[in-house]
């Protein structure tokens, strides 16, 4: 078969197949009597073979490699193949991304369209100090999906810090991305992202916060609780109880509950809520430090309601009875003056004495 005719059923251009011929890839079996090239249906087969190697991505010194060395395995072939196949996808993908976030700025001219890549790019900086100043520059040239990506990436809490500034800042709508964050596998993303979100005001932000009470991550929920706490959103108070049992930024959710308790319906929600944990019962006036049957003020997985806590976690919840007015929180101090505990005995009777002086 001569190489025109090969060239309309194989598809491949006579000048390819000379091509390859003057790399060694492909050799005719035969000439004419005229000299022209003549190609043998093994011929044809390895044509196929090139092109369907090539079709995988391979150069045509990988191609000859593998059709011509014995010892040449294609699983490694394949294995890097793969690798590089992400790395070009993971590269598009990323200049898609970026064309859509410049798109979205609505650049009016080229000097628009540099600015935004100038700051996605500092944003994007292996320099803390870069992407700090990005941060704090940052305006319109900036969507909220770079900066809220950003933020959930940020390892340097002072970058992060700006970032989130720079985001509440921004008045743009980037509550819903920063929730999709408190799904993350990563721990420290979905932290970032609570702590984003307590920073955002408005009623969606508290919204999120509130659903972030019952997360499974201890973490999340705890900041969500501090959050909602300085909000006024008595929800959170199972939450922040929960803190200062386990000793988890337990002074931070005593504020919290402090600046809750400013009515009296919630400041014995609260003081309830405190005694039910120590296992303590002011209506009988007995200390005994046992749990009793005082009523429920809601509860987190993980924790009962009710019941006693261990020793330096009474005298947190003690401590926490300070800020806390009206009659349930002074019986519940009175009766743990008397309690068998010293640590939590001493601490009540020196809160009672403040109490008094006031």
């Amino acid at each position: 078969m001569l190489i025109g005719e090969v060239a309309r059923r194989s598809g491949v251009s006579a000048r390819m197949l000379r091509h390859y011929e003057s790399l060694g890839l492909l050799r005719p079996s035969g000439r004419t009597g005229s000299g022209y090239r003549e190609y043998s249906g093994e011929d044809i087969r390895r044509i196929f073979h090139i092109e369907s190697l090539r079709s995988l991505g391979l150069s045509l010194r990988e191609i000859g490699r593998a059709l011509d060395d014995p010892a040449f395995t294609p699983s490694a072939l394949v294995d890097d193949l793969i690798r590089q196949t992400r790395e070009r996808i993971a590269a598009e993908t990323d200049l898609l991304t970026r064309l859509r976030r410049i798109d979205a700025t609505e650049p009016a001219g080229w000097e628009d369209v540099l600015q935004a890549v100038a700051v996605l790019q500092a944003l994007g900086s292996k320099s803390p100090a870069a992407r700090q100043r990005a941060a704090l520059s940052a305006g319109d040239e900036v969507p909220v999906e770079a900066l809220v990506e950003a933020v959930l990436r940020e390892t340097e809490p002072n970058v992060a810090g700006a970032l989130r500034w720079a985001l509440a800042r921004s008045g743009a709508d980037g509550t819903a991305l920063l929730a999709k964050g408190l799904d993350s596998p990563v721990a420290a993303v979905r932290e970032r992202a609570v702590r984003s979100l307590a920073e955002l005001a408005g009623d969606e932000p508290t919204t999120h916060l509130r659903d972030a009470l019952a997360h499974p991550d201890v973490v999340v929920r705890g900041h969500a609780a501090l959050a909602l706490g300085t909000r006024g959103v008595a929800d959170a108070i199972p939450v922040l109880i929960d803190m200062i049992v386990d000793g988890r930024n337990d002074t931070d959710a005593a504020d919290a509950l402090s600046v809750l308790a400013s009515d009296t319906a919630t400041a014995d929600r609260i003081a309830d809520g405190l005694v039910n944990r120590l296992g303590t019962d002011t209506s009988t006036g007995t200390g005994t430090g046992t749990a009793q049957p005082l009523p429920e003020v809601g509860g987190t997985a993980g924790h009962s309601t009710h019941g006693t806590a261990e020793a330096p976690a009474r005298v947190r919840l003690t401590q926490s009875l300070a800020d806390i007015p009206g009659d349930t929180a002074s019986r519940a101090l009175i009766e743990l003056s008397r309690d068998t505990d010293r640590a939590v005995a001493v601490t009540a009777t020196y809160l009672l004495r403040l109490r008094d002086a006031h």
